[in-house]
């Protein structure tokens, strides 16, 4: 039987071994191995994969573990390593959102045979991080830092690197010059200016700029390596993760941190997502390297997530954000719950004295349904219930119905203070429903209505 060498990483399949931690036995031919098994060292499929012509003894196949043997601990392809920085205790971004797992500022070495780019930075604060890592590398010169997104948590570093090699240019987009100017105080002549489409040789690699304005802001771009198939896409496709591993090896965990990530700053561009996901498919990728979380060695998973968040599909689910002052509130949510169970649609009632905002804002990127659920507070929505009302105006999902229950004590105006907040949410309101202090049997029969109308509309989804 036939050997098979990876041409990415140079990993040999012997049919003699298999892979038996790939779940492939001893004495099964390359072409019988499953179409999804993937290479046990950089994680490409069958397709790259070649025949192995020449003769290599038994001892040369087995997988070495000695470092010249294989790529870097930190090396996606030959000559492009990863030199970034994982940020493993913070706990909030953009002094917004939660991190239960952290999070990463990703910056990449592309080594050519002629130049060298640093393909973005880190958080000002990571610094040390991204200098340790590019002298570990033993750099003669670097020609070329690419910027991808002004935002400091990747051009922060900038400034520091220029300090170090004073003769790299920044390579952007115009409109990223100048923000790098504003944010950075960079002079003018630190930059060479590209245009969409445009091609930088670095010797025997080629880096080509793709710009994928509002995802986040309205100057972002990514850069694709023309000859290893890799994809720099900064914030586009990220995830909040801190990991010691360079490829994603826990794919339902990259997506949830990946979800959230989208949900905190993706949700209100869908419509540019879907344009620029079009545009990038129009190249062949093998990796895609975002500048948060793992590199993607399976880029459809990725980008089929994607295209099914900012696709117009909801799931049969309702979301109750909450507050309960004195627990009549809490009593109407938990006869909600009940309700909506019995009819047989998912319901995740949130406490907002307790939640992960970002749960919450996970939930809401294909919920169906979102009620807001609040005591009247000073004759208005209790401010938390605000708050979480204001973040789904500003994330814009793509909810279908909202509404509001609550109970008063003495009366307020919070209808219309609702209705006001939610302004941008395109959601069609169901009339809500407020009640006299401890729900009694008359309001449980108004709720009942309540609850019925929901459950029509989501027979309709």
């Amino acid at each position: 039987m036939k050997k098979y060498i990876c041409i990415v990483c140079g990993y040999i399949y012997d049919p003699q071994i298999g892979d038996p931690d790939g779940g492939i036995a001893p004495g099964t031919a390359f072409e019988d191995i499953p179409e999804d098994w993937r290479c046990p060292i950089c994680g490409v499929g069958k397709e790259d994969f070649e025949l192995q012509e020449e003769k290599i003894t038994l001892k040369e196949t087995k997988k070495d573990t000695s470092r010249d043997s294989k790529l870097a601990y930190n090396e996606i392809v030959k000559n492009v390593f990863s030199v970034g920085s994982q940020d493993w205790d913070r706990k909030l971004f953009d002094e917004l959102i939660p991190l239960p797992d952290g999070t990463s500022y990703n910056a990449f070495i592309v080594k050519g045979s002629q130049k060298t780019a640093l393909i973005d930075t880190v958080d000002p604060e990571k610094v040390d991080d991204l200098i340790d890592n590019i002298y570990d590398l033993e750099l003669d010169s670097l020609d070329y830092i690419i910027s991808n997104h002004a935002e400091q948590d990747h051009s922060g570093a900038i400034p520091m690197i220029i300090d170090l090699f004073p003769d790299a240019k920044v390579v952007t987009n115009a409109k990223c010059k100048q923000y790098l100017i504003d944010l950075l105080e960079l002079e003018e002549e630190a930059f060479i200016v590209i245009e969409d489409g445009e091609k930088l040789s670095l010797g025997d690699k080629t880096l080509e700029f793709i710009l994928t304005p509002w995802v986040h802001w309205p100057e972002t771009m990514s850069t694709y390596l023309v000859e290893d198939k890799i994809l720099f896409s900064c914030d586009f496709f990220g995830s909040h993760r801190a990991t010691s591993s360079l490829f994603v090896y826990d794919e339902y965990k990259v997506v949830e941190d990946a979800k959230r990530y989208y949900a905190e700053i993706m949700m209100p561009f869908r419509n540019h997502i879907s344009k620029n996901i079009q545009k990038i498919e129009q190249k062949e990728i093998k990796f895609i390297a975002p500048s948060h979380g793992p590199v993607y060695n399976r880029p459809q998973l990725i980008i089929d997530a994607y295209k099914d968040w900012i696709s117009p599909r909801v799931d049969n689910k309702i979301l109750i954000p909450y507050i309960s002052m004195h627990g009549s509130t809490a009593l109407l949510v938990d006869y909600l719950v009940k309700r909506f169970t019995e009819a047989q649609i998912k319901v995740i009632p949130f406490n907002l004295t307790k939640t992960d905002i970002g749960q919450l804002a996970i939930e809401m990127v294909d919920a169906a349904t979102v009620i807001f659920g609040t005591p009247v507070v000073l004759g208005g929505v209790h401010p938390q219930v605000i708050y979480a009302a204001y973040l789904a105006n500003m994330l814009r999902p793509k909810v279908r119905y909202a509404s509001f229950v609550g109970s008063s004590g003495w009366g307020g105006k919070v209808i219309n203070q609702f209705q006001s907040i939610l302004n941008n949410v395109k959601a069609e309101i169901v009339d809500p429903v407020f009640v006299r202090g401890i729900p009694k049997d008359k309001d449980l029969d108004e709720i009942d209505v309540f609850v019925d109308k929901i459950i029509e509309l989501h027979k309709k989804l």
